[in-house]
């Protein structure tokens, strides 16, 4: 699961021990396919979990789908919060889901990007962190 590179997923993604992680509209399996976690990771699937989290994956399947989630998922953010967007590789043309229009609609949220990773075969993230002058 962990695309081109050899670094596992867990720690391409940031977490950590005792890290909170929230994971969302992911693949079957997903949280399966992260393997062995540091100690005391705590895993949350629903959007109506209760954070603040240290790590978020959103998957997305559509350009419409990434306004509502950062809306929803920006308030459980921890203030070092790793918000990753997943999208599918290979999308292309007019209405696509690719990192330029996540960027873009995490910059209007306030946020800035500062990652980007292959999470496997299939999909693609984008991380978005609270900018460092704006964390409480």
């Amino acid at each position: 699961m962990a695309g081109y590179s050899g670094t596992p997923l867990p720690q391409k993604l940031g977490i950590k021990a005792g890290s909170a992680v929230l994971v969302t509209g992911g693949p079957a399996g997903f949280t399966k396919a992260l393997g062995d976690l540091p100690e005391s990771v705590s895993m949350a699937s629903r959007t109506t979990s209760k954070g603040p989290f240290d790590v978020i994956v959103a998957f997305l399947a559509a350009p419409a789908d990434l306004a509502p989630r950062l809306s929803l998922l920006r308030p459980k953010m921890a203030p070092h919060c790793g918000l990753w967007f997943a999208w599918r590789k290979g999308q292309k043309g007019p209405g696509a889901l690719n990192e330029n229009v996540i960027r873009d609609a995490a910059l209007a949220a306030g946020l800035v990007d500062n990652k980007v990773c292959a999470i496997d075969n299939e999909w693609s993230g984008l991380r978005c962190v609270i900018p460092v002058a704006k964390r409480k």
